[in-house]
Formats: structure tokens, C-alpha cells, sequence
């Protein structure tokens, strides 16, 4: 039996994507901070006959995290799809504008390094042995729009992180694809439930299946913004994957 990890579990792209998978036949390991809402999906999955265990962890404690995941693949033999969208809370995700050195610090953007390209390095870090070990796996990784193609400039500090992690796995991919591996890179230019049919949390996972089954595309951005969309306030818009 093949698992997914999905570490970013939340109540939308998260949990649609491990339902996603669960509906394959895979085994479905959940990893996020809050502890009660992944026990809780767990137990969801669990009613309708879904192999599915919690390991909670915030990916920004790097230790805990590879523990997390550790436990996992110990749990069911191995980790064979990583998923990894940490999404941002309005929160998190507070205005730092390009133009305006007053906001977009270093400090401003520490925090966002940490979540998404540490959390990233280090969710790929521990199950990129294993895959490399059998010859398969997949790594499926997802931040928000500005890590490109897009320009965001109201979000400097989260785009500069996104865009290192996109880095780091286009290039991830073109150097493991011949043994076995693959990763790709998802921007999703939506927001997630919102009401548009393409920003559906079923219907964007459907995607990343698509991604893991066909193994032939290191990026997809997944674009279903209006066309005459214009990026203001965003931090108001966004909530948990």
C-alpha cells in the first residue's frame, strides 16, 4: 500500500488532497500544527475505511517536523508522495510591500523563510532518502502565485521564500527524474473556496493527481483568478490550505 504525506493538512486543499488520494487507495498521513482538526480528519477519513493517522507538527520547529514525518513513514513502511502547502493565515500573511523598506525587513521576512524554504528543505529532506533507496516517489510542493509566474509586490517577504522553495524544486526534479523520482512545483493563482467552480478544494486536487499520475510537468500554475483581477488587501483574502 502507497502513502501520501500531507504536511500543511488544512481544512480545505489539504484535506482535499488527502481525500484525493485516500480515494486511490493510498494511505493517508496528516501533518499539521493543530492537533485537534488532524485527529479529527483522521477520524473522518477513518469512517470511510481510509488507513489515516495524525503526527502533528509546526513546520517551522525543524526537529519536530522530521519526527513528524519520521514517525509516519515508521507507522506505514514508507512515504511515498509528499505533499508540502503550509498555506498562510491572514495573520501570516501581513502586507510588506516592495517599495516600502519601512515593513519589508530582514525581520519581516525571517518568519517566512522558516515556514515555507526551511519547512520545505526539511519535509523534503526526510523522505528524499527513502525515495531515492526504492527509486520511486513523488514530491508535490505548493505556495501561493508570486513564487512565479505572477508578481505580487504587496507580499514581498512571503514571495521571496516561495520563489526560493519553486527554486529548489525545479531543480530537485532535474536532478532526481532519471531514478525514479519526481517533483514538481505548484502556484495556485485562487482562492481556495471561495465560490469559483475552479477554486474548489476537489477540484484543484484533482490536479495534483493528475501532476503525480502523468510525471511529465516540473511546474503548474493553476491560474483561475478573474481576468480582470487586480491583486488589493490580499492578506484579507487568503486562509489555511
Amino acid at each position: 500500500m502507497s502513502t501520501i504525506a500531507v504536511v500543511g493538512a488544512g481544512p480545505q486543499l489539504g484535506r482535499a488532497i488527502a481525500w484525493r488520494f485516500a480515494r486511490e487507495g493510498y494511505d493517508v498521513a496528516l501533518v499539521a500544527r493543530d492537533r485537534e482538526r488532524l485527529a479529527d480528519m483522521a477520524a473522518e477519513l477513518g469512517t470511510s475505511g481510509v488507513s489515516a493517522a495524525a503526527f502533528p507538527a509546526d513546520v517551522t520547529d525543524r526537529a519536530g517536523l522530521r519526527a513528524a514525518l519520521a514517525a509516519a513513514e515508521e507507522h506505514f513502511g514508507s512515504i511515498d508522495v509528499l505533499e508540502f502547502s503550509p498555506g498562510p493565515t491572514a495573520s501570516d500573511f501581513a502586507e510588506r510591500p516592495a517599495v516600502d523598506a519601512s515593513v519589508l525587513t530582514v525581520e519581516s521576512i525571517v518568519p517566512e523563510i522558516e515556514m515555507t524554504l526551511y519547512g520545505g528543505v526539511t519535509a523534503i529532506g526526510q523522505v528524499l532518502p527513502g525515495m531515492l533507496e526504492r527509486g520511486s516517489g513523488t514530491i508535490l510542493v505548493s505556495a501561493g502565485s508570486g513564487a512565479g509566474p505572477m508578481v505580487i509586490p504587496g507580499v514581498a517577504n512571503y514571495n521571496v521564500a516561495t520563489a526560493g522553495l519553486r527554486n529548489l524544486v525545479l531543480g530537485l526534479n532535474a536532478s532526481v527524474a532519471a531514478r525514479g523520482v519526481y517533483a514538481a512545483h505548484v502556484s495556485i493563482a485562487a482562492f481556495i473556496g471561495q465560490g469559483r467552480p475552479g477554486s474548489e478544494p476537489d477540484v484543484i486536487a484533482d490536479a495534483y493527481w493528475r501532476l503525480h499520475t502523468e510525471r511529465t510537468e516540473p511546474e503548474l500554475f493553476y491560474n483561475d483568478l478573474p481576468e480582470d483581477f487586480v491583486f488589493e488587501k490580499v492578506s484579507t483574502q487568503f486562509t489555511d490550505s
